[in-house]
C-alpha cells in the first residue's frame, strides 16, 4: 500500500523533466519553513516554477535520492541527520553548507537555576521531555541521551508548533519544562533559555545545515543548481524570518519576501551565474 506522502511525491515528481519546474521538500520545522520559502522565491525570481512539499525527515531524503524531488536545504549535519545521510547521501549531490553554527540539544528556561546539565535531570525536576516529530534527528539523539545518561524520564513526540506552544505556556507560568531544541530558532530570541551541558557529546555542538539535490540536476537545470549551490546565509538571517512569522503573525511567504527585499545584495550573490 502506498502512503499519502509517497503518492504526493510521485505526483509532484511526474513533470521532473520540465526545465522550469523545481520541487523542494522540507520538514515542518520553523527553521526549514523559513529557508525553503526564501530559496523558493529566489528560484522563482530566476524563472522557475517551484513546488514546496512538506514531508517528514525520512521521505525528505528518500524522495531526492530517488529523483522524485529536486532537493532540500534542510540537512542538519554531521550528527543530527547522520542516519539519513548514511542511508541516502551517496545517492544524491551535496552542495555544502547553507548555514553554519547550528546547535541541537535539550533546553530549559533560565529560571530552572538548578538544572544546567543533562546529568541534572531527574523526575524531581521533570517527568518528560517535550519533543517534536518522532522521525527527527534531534529526537533520535534524545532517545540515545535518555539511554546513555540513564535518565528516568520519558520523551514525548509532538511537533515544532506544539512543542513551542507548550514552552510558551510553561514559561508564562514559570513552570519547569525541558524541550528538544535547536539553534537557529526564534524561541531563543523570545524566551530566556539555556542549552543543557552534554558531557557525553551526543548532540550537535558545531553543526551546519547543508543543501542536497538529486543526481542530474546540474545537467537538467543548471541555473537552479547554481542558485542552490550559491545559497548561504547566517543564523541571524533565519531568525529574522522566524521571528516575524512567530511573533508578528506574518505568513511565511510574506516574511520571506520581506527578508529578500531587505537583503538584496545577498540575494543577488545567490543569483550570480544562474543565467
Amino acid at each position: 500500500m502506498f502512503s499519502l506522502t509517497a503518492l504526493v511525491l510521485a505526483a509532484c515528481g511526474s513533470d521532473q523533466g520540465s526545465g522550469d519546474d523545481i520541487e523542494l521538500v522540507y520538514v515542518a520545522w520553523d527553521s526549514e519553513i523559513a529557508s525553503t520559502n526564501v530559496i523558493s522565491q529566489v528560484l522563482e525570481e530566476a524563472g522557475y516554477e517551484v513546488t514546496m512539499t512538506q514531508v517528514e525527515q525520512g521521505p525528505m531524503w528518500s524522495s531526492v535520492a530517488t529523483g522524485d524531488a529536486d532537493g532540500f536545504v534542510a540537512a542538519w549535519l554531521p550528527n543530527d541527520m547522520a542516519s539519513s545521510y548514511e542511508e541516502y547521501g551517496d545517492e544524491m549531490v551535496e552542495l555544502g553548507a547553507n548555514l553554519e553554527g547550528a546547535i541541537t540539544g535539550l533546553a530549559v528556561p533560565t529560571y530552572m537555576e538548578d538544572v544546567n546539565s543533562i546529568e541534572d535531570l531527574t523526575p524531581e525536576h521533570i517527568d518528560s521531555i517535550t519533543g517534536i516529530d518522532g522521525g527527527a534527528g534531534v529526537m533520535m539523539a534524545t532517545e540515545q541521551v535518555i539511554s546513555d545518561y540513564e535518565l528516568d524520564i520519558e520523551l514525548t513526540a509532538s511537533s515544532d508548533a506544539i512543542m513551542t506552544a507548550a514552552l510558551g505556556d510553561s514559561y508564562e507560568n514559570q513552570e519547569p519544562i525541558v524541550v528538544t531544541a535547536w539553534q537557529p530558532h526564534w524561541m531563543f530570541n523570545t524566551y530566556d533559555l539555556k542549552f543543557l551541558d552534554d558531557p557525553k557529546g551526543v548532540y550537535e555542538s558545531e553543526g551546519e545545515i547543508r543543501t542536497m539535490v538529486r543526481e542530474g540536476l546540474e545537467e537538467d537545470k543548471p541555473g537552479a543548481y547554481q542558485i542552490l549551490s550559491n545559497f548561504y546565509w547566517e543564523p541571524d538571517d533565519m531568525n529574522e524570518i522566524m521571528l516575524e512569522i512567530s511573533q508578528d503573525g506574518v505568513a511565511p511567504e510574506e516574511a520571506a519576501a520581506n527578508w529578500i527585499e531587505s537583503n538584496r545584495d545577498k540575494v543577488d550573490e545567490w543569483l550570480e551565474g544562474a543565467e
